[in-house]
């Protein structure tokens, strides 16, 4: 048999022609500490089944990797599901994949496109689903890959009651839909997956609110995550999902519906009409909840803090109070001064390239009744100034603080916890793709920066996309540990955002080659962008939170 020589990771390797990608991996496989599970050729992403070509360019890519874990956990998904349709014996009960919470997916069954109390999820369901799942898995059954022409994935969505699925692909400008087969259950997902059922060795099902959770493994890639929900992340994404269910509009396929029809500016009256009630409801809980001094607000990036701040200001003021916003961006340290982080890098993520003694000084100085200079940080020149901006509080006045550390104790330690109100703000996306694919937080996060960054500080999307790793790891350092310290979570997500970000974030995607390390990430991106029609922002109000994005703003933003 001819042989042919390729490289992986820049060593050669030769195999027989016909040789599949899955089976260099399986030879390798002892050289990798975590499960290799996607392959790069070329630089490009494909699955394990393809054939290796002559003189390809090969590197593996593990679970412990971004792609992997998507991967992973999207063929986890589809094992779930298929273990839910064996347990009902083929009978219509469908799972709907509602979004993420701690290392899981949240789920709730229902029947068709109503969720049904009928389709109990108790001791037993999971028990049976459970063991099925690991059935399956331990009989390494293929999951096979289609391609099909779009009308007869519409049609075939159809047949098979996957009516979101079924209104997705009504509006796809793609002439070809992949779809994958696991015994005889049919469904779409959005990205790769792995070769077959072997590769999905670790998981758990915990019945938790009226649905269950998907676990997957976390930081430790062969161990399913203790399961630490945060009560008060699930709360406001439950509640996000109720008002969703109500406008009938939980997924793209739906949303695309009603832009179509001409509907989507009552859609964007009613979110924001929403919006503005749930700040004046916060509003008045600050102010019944006794003499508060500080309003502290924290949140992940391109949460909307700056926009959500003044807004709240608004409503307070419109209570008898007098808020002042205050950045804390404003306390950071010169730039000659700010720490390093591990690879020689200004952090300036971490809570110590803040003035934190002189934040406790200036705060303490106005509980007390004293006037107080404020200073203002000179982003250009990098370092600190006072411009004459001074600040006394009276009776009513109140401090609307917000920073990415403004839930961290360490940084108020002299503030008397009684004179603070915490607030934890997160984009929390609660529009699905469609019933089996939820939309990741994170991405929705990252496009309103690229959009953002783009917009109001000159940075390419090639740029920002380069430097998310890195401000997610300093998330889950500074900011998510903390969220249970919040009185309270705001979700700021908008329902119709990304019709809207779509208008601005594709030609900057666009702008990024083959060739660059973020290419595969603006593919990505575009692909998933590609789902859905365009939102017109001429009525958008010049107060939303996305304006701060995508500019226009009332607000300095």
């Amino acid at each position: 048999m001819r042989e042919i020589t390729f490289e992986v990771d820049g060593v050669l390797k030769t195999y027989p022609e016909g040789t599949r990608l899955i089976n260099v991996a399986e030879d390798l496989q002892k050289d990798y500490e975590d499960d290799i599970i996607l392959a790069k050729r070329e630089g490009k992403l494909c699955e394990l089944h393809h054939k290796v070509k002559p003189g390809d360019k090969i590197s593996f890519v593990t679970t412990a990797e971004g792609d992997g874990r998507r991967t992973y956990r999207r063929s986890a998904t589809m094992l779930m599901q298929k273990a839910v349709f064996n347990v009902f014996n083929g009978r219509r009960a469908q799972v709907y994949v509602l979004n993420a919470l701690d290392q899981g997916y949240y789920c709730e069954l229902g029947d068709g496109r109503h969720f049904s109390r009928d389709r109990v999820v108790n001791d037993e369901f999971i028990e049976r689903t459970l063991e099925e799942m690991h059935r399956l898995q331990e009989l390494n059954l293929p999951i096979e890959k289609k391609v099909l022409h779009t009308d007869a994935a519409v049609e075939l969505f159809s047949k098979l009651h996957m009516s979101e699925k079924e209104k997705l692909f009504k509006y796809r400008r793609s002439s070809r839909v992949n779809i994958y087969m696991l015994e005889g259950y049919i469904d779409y997902f959005y990205g790769y997956m792995v070769p077959s059922t072997g590769y999905i060795k670790y998981f758990d099902i915990k019945k938790y609110g009226d649905g269950f959770v998907l676990l997957f493994p976390d930081k430790d890639t062969k161990k399913v995550a203790e399961f630490k929900p945060s009560s008060k992340h699930f709360e406001a994404m439950q509640q996000a999902t109720k008002w969703n269910r109500t406008m009938d509009v939980s997924t793209v396929g739906e949303m695309n519906d009603a832009i179509a029809k001409g509907g989507v500016q009552d859609i964007i009256l009613m979110q924001e009409a929403l919006m503005e009630r749930r700040i004046g409801a916060l509003a008045e809980k600050i102010v019944e909840s006794g003499d508060k001094k500080f309003v502290m607000i924290a949140g992940p990036s391109s949460s909307g803090k700056t926009t959500f701040s003044h807004r709240l200001s608004t409503q307070l003021s419109a209570l008898g109070k007098k808020p002042h916003p205050v950045a804390l961006d404003n306390y950071y340290l010169d730039r000659d001064k700010t720490p390093r982080d591990e690879n020689g890098n200004m952090d300036f993520e971490c809570l110590e390239a803040l003035d934190v003694e002189l934040f406790n000084k200036d705060m303490t100085m106005l509980l007390r009744g004293e006037e107080v200079s404020m200073p203002t940080f000179n982003f250009k020149t990098g370092k600190q100034e006072y411009k004459g901006d001074t600040l006394k509080l009276g009776k009513d006045d109140i401090l609307v603080i917000e920073g990415i550390h403004g839930l961290n104790s360490k940084l108020s330690y002299s503030l008397p916890e009684e004179s603070k109100y915490k607030i934890f703000i997160s984009a929390l996306t609660t529009l699905n793709i469609d019933e089996h694919n939820y939309i990741s937080t994170s991405d929705g996060r990252l496009l309103r920066r690229i959009v953002r960054d783009a917009r109001s500080r000159g940075t390419s999307a090639e740029e920002t996309i380069a430097m998310w790793n890195s401000v997610r790891r300093g998330e889950e350092r500074n900011i998510y540990p903390f969220q249970q310290e919040a009185d309270i979570m705001f979700n700021s997500a908008l329902i119709y955002e990304l019709g809207v970000l779509k208008i601005y974030a594709e030609p900057l995607l666009f702008n990024i080659r083959p060739g660059s390390p973020q290419y595969q990430e603006a593919k990505r991106l575009l692909k998933f962008l590609d789902y859905f029609l365009p939102v017109p922002t001429d009525i958008i109000s010049n107060n939303s939170i996305i304006r701060e994005f995508i500019g226009g703003s009332i607000f300095p933003v």
